[in-house]
């Protein structure tokens, strides 16, 4: 009973505009046939008779599109073909059933002779085109909404696993890397190789924590930005410095942006201390992340993935794209911050 007041609920906008149409027939057959209009033209009787017969007709349907299995993809074909076996089915069920009433009321000549045969048969295939043709528009655009709603949600599903997949991705490369750093202090400064591992741990841990998150709060990211510089000074010094301008912490980011983007900068160009690559990070309603140019003359030619899974990254959580623009002094990148 339950599922059944959950149907009609849901269904609700559909069969009143059945109910509807069906009172404003009958209201029409009955002023246009007995060409009067009185206080009977109005009674709504005919309309509880059509909302039984239309059921029927409903009914049909349903169990003639579940037996051709028939598909959530609109077809033409199929819709015909389903159409017209339900107004056949239509309209000997209908005769069936005046047939026995007729019976049970001893009036089978008076409604089964030829000219009133012929009238029924064609009213009713009337009826039926007119309903059915209403079911079936409502039952498609229906089923389009939970095929919409399926694809909507599946895509979302992929583009998640792809995210997923994009970050599983950057975590090995920004552990080697590091690693790398400390099993060189291991072999010139064991001081400095404990501190810089001290550090590390704790920039790591961010790292693992926010890899389980599509976005984090900007506010996280830059001072894990700060944090990570602070680890990279413990090698380069004050050969690399990075500045940052503008207050605005709010909106989201995704995790490890900043991080990227600096190891970029320090991955293709070569800083010292007399003559240093500067990072500037500009935060307004977008994020400008820009450094000189000073390309390191034995650095390795790379494919630039890291950058492109970033960018895909952000395509699959925003319209809008990140920005990537080179001069012959510069090369910057403009990240937009994500609102939700």
């Amino acid at each position: 009973m339950k599922n059944w007041l959950n149907k009609i609920y849901n269904n609700r906008y559909f069969i009143l505009f059945i109910m509807f149409f069906a009172y404003v027939q009958s209201i029409f057959i009955r002023a246009t046939v007995w060409e009067e209009i009185n206080a009977y033209t109005f009674t709504p009787e005919a309309l509880f008779f059509s909302l039984y017969y239309a059921g029927i007709l409903f009914a049909i349907i349903l169990a003639v599109l579940k037996k051709r299995k028939q598909s959530d993809i609109f077809s033409v074909g199929g819709l015909l073909k389903a159409f017209g076996l339900s107004l056949i089915l239509y309209l000997i069920a209908m005769k069936v059933c005046g047939f026995f009433i007729s019976f049970a009321f001893n009036t089978v000549e008076r409604n089964f002779n030829q000219k009133t045969f012929l009238y029924t048969m064609f009213s009713d295939f009337l009826n039926g085109l007119i309903y059915g043709s209403f079911f079936l528009a409502y039952y498609y655009y229906k089923k389009n909404k939970t095929v919409e709603h399926q694809l909507s949600v599946y895509h979302q599903a992929i583009a998640e696993n792809k995210i997923h997949l994009l970050k599983s991705q950057l975590n090995p490369h920004f552990l080697f890397n590091n690693l790398n750093v400390l099993d060189q202090f291991i072999a010139e400064d064991k001081n400095k190789a404990s501190g810089f591992l001290n550090r590390f741990s704790e920039i790591y841990r961010y790292v693992l924590q926010s890899s389980e998150k599509k976005i984090i709060s900007l506010k996280e990211e830059i001072n894990f930005a700060e944090e990570y510089f602070r680890l990279i000074q413990y090698k380069y010094e004050n050969a690399y410095q990075m500045i940052i301008e503008g207050k605005s912490n709010d909106g989201y980011i995704v995790p490890l942006t900043l991080q990227l983007l600096i190891e970029n900068a320090i991955q293709h160009n070569l800083g010292t201390q007399e003559n240093p690559v500067v990072i500037n990070i500009v935060l307004t309603d977008k994020i400008s992340i820009t450094n000189n140019i000073k390309f390191k003359k034995s650095s390795k030619q790379t494919n630039g993935r890291a950058l492109s899974n970033l960018k895909e990254q952000y395509k699959l959580l925003t319209r809008e794209s990140i920005g990537i623009y080179q001069s012959a002094s510069t090369f910057s990148v403009i990240i937009p911050i994500i609102y939700t």
